[in-house]
């Protein structure tokens, strides 16, 4: 018997999960189009060499490949070098050498970088600003972990053509938007500068050549904490002086951030011995243009995309470990598609990890958590009478009203029984005797009662 369960890391969505899902993409798009960004789609499946090369080392590692098919693939193989097994050699089952060649397509990692070829491809097509979101799924090879999946939705905005911290301020403001129409109170975006991170690791003593490294171990100071970055830091060739120094830093950092006083200043005198004046001046200036956001600076956030190149953030709420989404500018991601380097930044939101968090605290509405197929069944009493339930049907939603059928001559307590199953509010009886009298018998589901009514009064009862 074949298995039922989805492929790991994957998963179903029932009507319900569906529904939450929605309200969540309704809020989020409707936000983003307040603020001017439009829509856009990208494919599935994106040639991989796109992809390859951009997300550093471990992004490489997690991106779903496609085998090339039909007769490009038996070409590959063939000309694979393959040799016998050196663990068995009786055995006759061939290793193949070199897997490289076998993959020509990938599925998308992120939505960032498919918008960078999008924009290179369709630059003369595009305004000078060009402002987009973009609410798709994604792939990611990675491990399943709570609020983790191998397929998410990405709710993207990114804003292309300017280097102004206007752009970083606007998006800061939306995605708070976004949280608080969806009931998040207790969230803070996390701020940081590639430029204070690339400082901070020459200060420390990291080798140049190991930025990059270090920045992936750092990525994830949340989430195994210092013993553990310590560790991955050494494994990945960062000398034991230069780890201890950096991970000095960020915990004075830490204990400023646990002490909650003028987090943000502090953190900013700090630093003006070891950043430029640029840096600081880009950071005081998304403060300022943000407004009222709940920003606070961490000189720890890393970001382990490598494609960033300016200011980073993320959003973070007590509950969960790791973040509802992040981002930050990319200035030299779209040059990689083509000859212009043109600047960009942007937000991502993880909406799984907001469902999750949103489904833990009870936070959606109440006509969300208990919402139902239809506000109405009607049913059918015999063969004879189909055609008249069905018109009964289609007049009640030509009023606007959710209408189902049960769908074939049953016993009226087993239809009573099927609507309470889905939880409709309320069913319409038409029986032989209502057909005749010109009528229908209106029953509330939710209390029991019931009433005679005529056909036409029955969508100004269920309009109250």
């Amino acid at each position: 018997m074949s298995k039922t369960n989805p492929a790991r890391g994957m998963r179903d969505f029932l009507p319900a999960d569906v529904r939450k899902r929605e309200y969540v993409i309704g809020i989020i798009k409707e936000v983003y189009e307040s603020y001017g960004f439009e829509p856009l789609e990208t494919p599935a499946v994106e040639n991989l060499e796109t992809l390859m090369g951009k997300y550093g080392d471990e992004g490489n590692q997690l991106i779903f490949k496609i085998l090339k098919r039909g007769e490009k693939l038996v070409e590959e193989l063939q000309s694979t070098e393959v040799s016998e097994s050196p663990s068995a050699e009786n055995s006759a089952t061939p290793q193949l050498g070199n897997f490289e060649n076998l993959s020509d397509l990938a599925l998308r990692y992120d939505l960032t970088v498919p918008l960078a070829r999008v924009v290179a491809h369709h630059k003369n097509d595009l305004p000078k600003f060009f402002k987009r979101y973009q609410i798709q799924p994604v792939w990611r090879a990675d491990r399943p972990a709570k609020g983790r999946f191998r397929e998410f939705y990405q709710c993207d905005v990114d804003a292309i053509g300017s280097t102004s911290m206007a752009v970083e301020a606007e998006l800061i403001s939306a995605v708070s938007q976004i949280l608080k129409r969806l009931g998040f109170e207790d969230f803070v975006i996390r701020l940081n500068h590639r430029e204070v991170l690339a400082d901070i690791l020459d200060t420390a003593g990291v080798p140049g050549d190991r930025h990059a490294d270090a920045l992936v171990a750092i990525d994830k100071l949340d989430k195994i904490g210092q013993d553990g970055v310590k560790g991955e830091l050494g494994s990945r060739g960062i000398p034991d002086s230069a780890s201890e120094m950096l991970l000095s830093i960020f915990e004075q950092t830490q204990k400023i951030v646990d002490e909650g006083k003028n987090v943000n200043r502090t953190i900013v005198s700090n630093l003006i011995n070891i950043v430029s004046n640029e840096v600081l001046t880009d950071i005081g200036h998304i403060l300022k243009y943000a407004g009222d956001c709940s920003i606070q600076l961490d000189p720890s956030l890393a970001r382990g995309l490598s494609y960033y190149t300016g200011a980073i953030f993320e959003i973070n709420v007590p509950d969960l470990a790791g973040s509802l989404g992040g981002g930050g500018r990319y200035d030299g991601l779209i040059g990689m598609f083509g000859k212009e380097q043109i600047p960009a930044c942007g937000f991502s939101l993880g909406l799984e990890r907001i469902l999750v968090v949103m489904e833990e605290r009870r936070m959606f509405p109440p006509e969300i958590a208990r919402s139902t197929p239809a506000d109405v069944m009607v049913t059918i009493w015999s063969e004879e009478t189909i055609g008249e339930s069905l018109k009964l049907a289609s007049e009640l939603r030509s009023h606007g009203l959710r209408i189902t059928v049960y769908p074939e001559p049953d016993k009226l307590g087993k239809q009573m029984k099927y609507a309470d199953q889905i939880k409709v509010p309320y069913v319409c009886v038409l029986g032989e005797n209502e057909i005749a009298e010109g009528k229908v018998t209106l029953k509330n589901m939710k209390t029991g009662e019931q009433e005679s009514l005529r056909i036409n009064d029955v969508q100004a009862k269920l309009k109250v």
